[in-house]
């Protein structure tokens, strides 16, 4: 193996990780600690502290503080850009240790740094753009009997709950991170507990921006106790939630009592289309990446793979014969192109998968089976998965793996097609493969998703918005359509004469 980083990251030299609460570096309430774990070895690398109901409480109580009292209510849009631009330079000088925890933490392979690096910078320098660029409008209006002015004003939620998944912890975090900054609100943060250490870096970032105290609060934990917590605490006024349906349900429930503002960005089971017209030197690897990207741990990714029937034994050949030169390993190695799974649960949850597809009657025509030699033994490795002859009706059609796990299924006719790829409650993402733009425009118009990539896959920019159809939530990251749910809209009327 060719390891490029030997030793660990500065940050996790210096003892366990606290939480930061109104500016200060604490740990819990109950002294709870919990371990987070190297997915490609097995071994622990740190030691968090274990937010539950009380810590939220404080760090509620520090946001709502920040946003009704504190000076964050005096930050002009220009200062609040200067807050995200000085983020960005920060993230920026320290974003080779980002790339590190991460790798470390949650099994990113470091070799996707440069992308990565470029997504999450644009994400917070557009967010910074978007500070001073949000307002209100003058509104022309028809009522009689005098001169009314008209005008609207729009003025931040207030308290942001935001539960960050594990999957992409950088861009989930600035996602949430960067639309309270640009808009005033304030914040409290709820990393996943198998991916907290890059939010915890991040937050000691922030408190060398000049961010006043409590206007970002970060409590790690588990969803039970403290994203429970969070979600159902009356000084909450929104919830930002990436995650799973069942969670997103819970959140949304106990959402009511106060009836929080809620946007959820929830789970996947997205059609990936190829035509026989399509350029297969571009579909193989397009389709393949579309599901193995990130050992597919990706919300998005297009694990139903739906092919042209004059095409399908061809493909299903070629996707299986390119699956097999994916280097699956450490993610500290400069060779990885697929990591491990996050974790042992993440593990057991895909192997059954495996074992469930070729039960159902699935054919497999590449991985299949946990890897387990010398070099990979204590990790969570599983190869990227071919299943061909799947049926719409299968469980591995129809629940989300999470794992680097692909189902093939034919179609003959663009109605077929339509209807295939529809025929899921998810709808978060989708792509299409042709070079037919009469096909492409068509399906474009007619799945039910939040984003369609016609040609390619995955493509990402912080002007783009990126939410779900149907039970893959509501709301939207990025773009400037993610900004309504942080603002509230008022209307001013003024009798002129």
């Amino acid at each position: 193996m060719n390891i490029i980083a030997q030793e660990r990251p500065a940050f996790l030299t210096t003892g366990p990780k606290k939480m930061l609460i109104d500016g200060r570096w604490v740990e819990a309430a109950s002294g709870k600690t919990f371990e987070t774990v190297n997915p490609s070895t097995g071994e622990a690398i740190a030691t968090i502290a274990e937010g539950e109901r009380e810590d939220v409480d404080r760090a509620v109580a520090a946001a709502r503080k920040a946003f009704d009292e504190g000076p964050w209510r005096k930050f002009k849009p220009h200062d609040r850009q200067e807050i995200l631009l000085k983020l960005a330079d920060l993230v920026d000088r320290n974003f080779e240790e980002f790339a590190l925890i991460d790798a470390l933490e949650m099994g990113e392979p470091i070799t996707r740094r440069k992308n990565a690096r470029r997504r999450v910078l644009g994400l917070i320098r557009y967010y910074a753009g978007m500070a001073t660029a949000l307002h209100g409008e003058t509104v022309e209006n028809s009522m009689p009997g005098g001169d009314f002015t008209s005008y609207t004003l729009r003025e931040p939620v207030g308290v942001v709950g935001a539960i960050v998944p594990w999957n992409g912890p950088m861009v989930s975090w600035i996602w949430k991170l960067g639309p309270v900054l640009a808009t005033g609100c304030t914040a409290v943060y709820k990393p996943s507990e198998e991916a907290s250490l890059s939010a915890l870096r991040l937050g000691e970032l922030l408190c060398e921006t000049g961010i006043p105290d409590g206007v970002v609060n970060i409590v790690p934990g588990f969803g039970h106790a403290a994203g429970a917590a969070l979600a159902e605490h009356p000084g909450v006024d929104k919830i930002a939630f990436t995650g799973s349906v069942e969670t997103g349900q819970k959140i949304l429930m106990a959402s009511a009592g106060n009836l929080k503002r809620v946007t959820l960005e929830l789970g996947g089971k997205s059609p990936d289309i190829v035509f026989a017209d399509a350029d297969m030197e571009l579909a193989v690897p397009g389709a393949a990446m579309a599901c193995f990207g990130n050992t597919g741990q990706v919300c998005s990714a297009g694990t139903r793979l739906i092919v042209e029937q004059s095409v399908y034994d061809e493909f299903n050949e070629r996707l299986a014969d390119f699956s097999k030169t994916l280097k699956v390993g450490n993610s500290l190695d400069a060779e990885t192109q697929i990591g491990p799974l996050v974790s042992k649960k993440q593990l057991d949850r895909v192997s059954g998968y495996l074992d469930l597809g070729r039960s159902e009657g699935a054919r497999v025509l590449s991985g299949g089976e946990r890897l387990s030699d010398p070099d990979r033994a204590n990790g969570y490795f599983i190869p990227p998965t071919v299943f061909r002859d799947v049926k719409p009706e299968m469980r591995i059609a129809r629940e989300e793996i999470f794992g680097p796990v692909v189902s093939t299924m034919p179609f003959t006719d663009m109605e077929e097609v339509a209807r295939r790829a529809n025929d899921t409650h998810f709808g978060l993402g989708s792509g299409v493969w042709t070079r037919d733009v009469s096909k492409a425009h068509y399906l474009a118009k007619n799945i039910r998703a939040g984003s369609v990539w016609i040609n390619c896959y995955q493509m990402m920019d912080p002007a783009m918005p990126f939410g779900g159809y149907k039970m893959s939530g509501y709301g939207r990251e990025s773009g400037t359509a993610q900004f309504d749910d942080y603002l509230n809209v008022k209307a001013v009327w003024i009798r002129t004469a």
